[in-house]
């Protein structure tokens, strides 16, 4: 999901996943990239059971402000929770603008999980809307209907906070907090907090690379592989991405 905008959106998602949204351009612009990591986190939680995933995307961003695009990664995720489905792909779309010195983004983001045969099925809808100011993006997610597969969780949210710092010679330092709270009755237990400090570096060419640090405090239990591992505990996560 992606089950972890950006944005998550987690920093190495921005960075790596792919699940980076269109940015406003003074004119439209269609961009491609395609990409791995070591393993595949959203909102903190390992999508591919700490293995290593692919990923690739697509986008347009119109001079209007307007975007959409599509991303896609390989998961496990789904068929360890008894489901069939062994990708994920998102499709998003949204409108960009500023007043002043600060940015506005607000969209709608649908998370697929093809043929993934859970009940309540793995597919997710998401409102979200964002604001930045100098290096900083504060962004809410809520679901309009079940999350990722809960039940009963309607109107479940993320709100998160992350900074963007330029630390020259092609190196970024992207700090990163995030909250996930799970509704429904008995699904408190999925609610927690993800964290992330990631080092990204342009290598050039429209290739880049980043490591990044990333945990949960995500309950004993509540996030698990089929054989006991805790998917939200703290891990490395490198990768390489190439944009063209």
């Amino acid at each position: 999901m992606k089950k972890i905008a950006t944005p998550l959106m987690l920093a190495m998602s921005l960075a790596f996943a792919g699940n980076a949204l269109a940015q406003a351009a003074p004119e439209s612009t269609m961009s491609f990239n395609v990409g791995g990591v070591n393993e595949y986190r959203y909102r903190g939680i390992s999508q591919s059971r700490f293995d290593a995933a692919l990923s690739g995307g697509a986008d347009y961003a119109d001079k209007s402000g307007v975007y959409v695009g599509v991303w896609g990664s390989s998961i496990k995720w789904i068929k360890d929770a008894g489901g069939k489905a062994n990708t994920e792909v998102d499709f998003y779309g949204g409108y960009k603008f500023t007043m002043g010195d600060v940015g506005y983004d607000i969209g709608f983001l649908h998370y697929d999980y093809s043929g993934n045969a859970l009940k309540p099925s793995a597919n997710t809808n998401e409102l979200y809307g964002a604001i930045t100011m100098g290096p900083a993006t504060l962004k809410y997610s809520q679901s309009t209907g079940n999350l990722f597969g809960f039940a009963n969780s309607k109107g479940s949210s993320y709100v998160d906070l992350t900074a963007t710092f330029d630390l020259g010679d092609g190196y970024s330092l992207v700090p990163h907090v995030g909250y996930q709270a799970v509704k429904g009755a008995g699904n408190g237990i999925y609610s927690y907090t993800d964290t992330a400090l990631t080092l990204g570096k342009d290598l050039g060419n429209g290739l880049s690379a980043s490591a990044a640090i990333i945990g949960t405090n995500a309950k004993t239990g509540s996030y698990v592989s089929p054989a006991g591992k805790q998917l939200g505990k703290s891990g490395l996560v490198v990768g390489l991405k190439y944009s063209f």
